[in-house]
């Protein structure tokens, strides 16, 4: 199993210490740094800025969300990187949810599903350049000639030949059907909530994704990139602590992270069995009582999501997400040193 460093997305302002942090995963053996967006820094930007300071990690877009650029822009950038690179791009993409694409990005979120494989499908044609790029899917006809149009659209093909026909695309996903697709027509997947107790769950999702014909890869070759935060604490007091802190982020996503009836990420919380309470953190969380819900998050949640414990207790707890199937354990650190500590107990 390898390991990523998660940067994330920025908040009110660029963090400080992702030079330190960068620099500390290529220097430690990391096998990729990755970073995100929501609706505010992007996710090519940095890694265009810390992949010129790297020379040896992949550089991994978890994620991009595919309806804040066309399919073939995403695709312009993932080649333009790729070449900059040397070929070290990881293109992950999701489709975020119906708050953001439609209220951020103005874009319709209906059928999911169909716009992620027209998405997927349009940047391989463009990254093979075999010919002019034309799509017949209803989301995003190539050439356009819907209402507006001057029907004067011409198939192209991309000016600069890509350095790699098979750049990487990990799909973001979450439900049954998602998550199927993602096994048939991508060669990764990034997961919000996988588990070592989850991982069974999405089994048979996943395999019925790689059963298909037209599917990619097999689970033998197929990527699982799963985040969470590890640190080493030196007893259970202190693990306690580590726990209570991450509480309050769980609360938001199960409660406040997407409209009340389209919640993906309840939605999952709720397969993972704890429906019992997801409504009713849901509930406060909406309502403004954030600590109330927050107080709702059980220890066994937060400790089954993460990795905390001693050293000894970290290295089993690795190896049991290892043996889930997991192949990249993207990891957020907070310091260079931690990072360091992280890849000497984990080599």
């Amino acid at each position: 199993m390898k390991l990523g460093l998660q940067l994330g997305y920025w908040g009110a302002q660029p963090p400080a210490n992702h030079a330190e942090l960068v620099q500390a995963a290529e220097e430690s053996g990391f096998d990729a740094i990755f970073t995100a967006e929501a609706w505010g820094s992007d996710a090519f930007t940095p890694l265009a800025w810390w992949g010129r300071e790297t020379e040896r990690v992949r550089l991994g877009t978890s994620i991009v969300q595919m309806s804040g650029r066309s399919p073939t822009s995403i695709a312009m950038h993932a080649l333009t990187l790729d070449h900059l690179s040397h070929g070290r791009v990881v293109l992950g993409m999701g489709v975020s949810g119906p708050q953001v694409v439609e209220g951020w990005y103005g874009q319709p979120f209906g059928k999911p599903l169909a716009r992620t494989r027209e998405v997927v499908d349009i940047i391989r044609k463009v990254l093979r350049r075999e010919g002019p790029v034309t799509n017949d899917g209803t989301h995003y006809p190539l050439p356009f000639t819907g209402e507006g149009s001057v029907g004067l659209g011409k198939p192209l093909k991309p000016i600069t030949h890509p350095l790699r026909a098979d750049i990487p695309i990990w799909l973001g996903a979450e439900g049954p059907k998602n998550v199927a697709q993602t096994a048939e027509i991508a060669d990764g997947w990034i997961p919000i909530f996988y588990t070592p107790k989850s991982a069974g769950m999405y089994a048979p999702w996943l395999d019925e994704g790689f059963a298909r014909p037209s599917a990619r890869r097999t689970r033998a070759d197929f990527e699982i990139a799963a985040t969470c935060h590890v640190q080493i604490v030196a007893d259970a007091d202190e693990k306690q602590a580590v726990i209570d802190g991450m509480k309050p982020v769980v609360a938001l996503y199960m409660g406040g992270m997407g409209a009340k009836d389209q919640n993906f990420h309840k939605q999952v919380f709720d397969r993972m069995g704890y429906e019992a309470i997801t409504g009713r953190v849901q509930e406060l969380f909406l309502a403004g009582d954030r600590d109330a819900a927050t107080a709702l998050i059980p220890d066994e949640l937060v400790d089954d999501m993460h990795i905390i414990g001693t050293a000894a207790e970290v290295k089993d707890t690795v190896q049991a997400w290892e043996g889930t199937g997991v192949t990249t354990l993207m990891l957020s650190c907070g310091s260079g040193d931690e990072v360091r500590r992280l890849a000497e107990l984990l080599a």
